[in-house]
């Protein structure tokens, strides 16, 4: 995926910088945060790194033109945004089938509804305002059915992210993380991972074994997604690359201190 969708403030430099090219040279700092949906402070902020970057220069107060810089990294974005935007729609237009999990037993041509649970898609035969589509053949119930015919939005919300930070080895690691907190994480979800190796071993002290050691952000991401809780359990070393990347994502997480008082 282009870097542009990936990250929020390239996001907001590629929006203030088209807006400056579209209004240069006199530029109202209040215009371009409204039209954008940023404050004021936000974007003069931001434009003190746009010149920094070189990608601005300005000709006096309220007076900026976008550089050559500037200028190729913008068409640089809009053909990854482009590139992008043609993958997406020819993935989306050769949909034309869903696999879900039968809630009930199935027959061909039945019409059902769609929901997602514990992660999963199904096909129910409750059909609400939600998304819903036709089955393409019979299925028991608990094995997988093709949907076709889908209408509608798959109803979803968004699972929370318990981040339970571990002092790193330089502040003691897990012999001053409080093992209680520690301990409670298990009923916070079902999927815990653990970041960090003062992290691993604060799990195994209370007798938890994470369930990811590897790709834990991303598997938290996606469980979120999918509306589902996880737990990581970072070191403090590591925690504000994750916190950095959760932000960026736009996903909801709640932080805990481990560290013993």
């Amino acid at each position: 995926m282009t870097q542009v969708l990936r990250n929020k403030n390239l996001a907001t430099k590629f929006q203030i910088l088209v807006e400056i090219a579209a209004n240069q040279p006199n530029i109202q700092q209040k215009d371009i945060a409204k039209k954008i949906g940023v404050t004021s402070q936000a974007v003069s902020d931001y434009i003190s790194k746009l010149e920094n970057d070189g990608w601005i220069a300005s000709d006096g107060r309220s007076r900026y033109r976008v550089t050559k810089e500037g200028v190729n990294w913008v068409l640089k974005s809009l053909r990854e945004l482009q590139q992008y935007s043609t993958s997406a729609e020819r993935v989306l237009t050769n949909i034309t089938t869903w696999a879900a999990i039968a809630d009930t037993n199935m027959k061909k041509g039945q019409k059902v509804g769609i929901l997602m649970k514990d992660g999963l898609i199904y096909a129910s035969d409750n059909i609400g305002n939600g998304a819903r589509g036709i089955a393409t053949g019979n299925a028991n119930k608990g094995e997988d059915i093709g949907i076709s015919d889908i209408e509608g939005i798959v109803e979803l919300n968004i699972g929370k992210i318990t981040i339970l930070e571990v002092p790193d080895i330089q502040k003691g690691g897990s012999r001053n993380a409080d093992s209680n907190k520690i301990k409670k994480c298990q009923g916070k979800a079902n999927f815990i991972g653990a970041i960090g190796i003062e992290a691993i071993v604060a799990l195994r002290k209370v007798g938890i074994e994470p369930g990811y050691l590897y790709g834990v952000t991303q598997a938290a991401m996606e469980a979120a997604r999918s509306g589902l809780p996880f737990v990581i359990v970072c070191t403090s070393t590591e925690s504000p690359a994750l916190l950095q990347r959760l932000n960026e994502e736009n996903l909801q997480y709640n932080m805990i201190d481990t560290k013993s008082k």
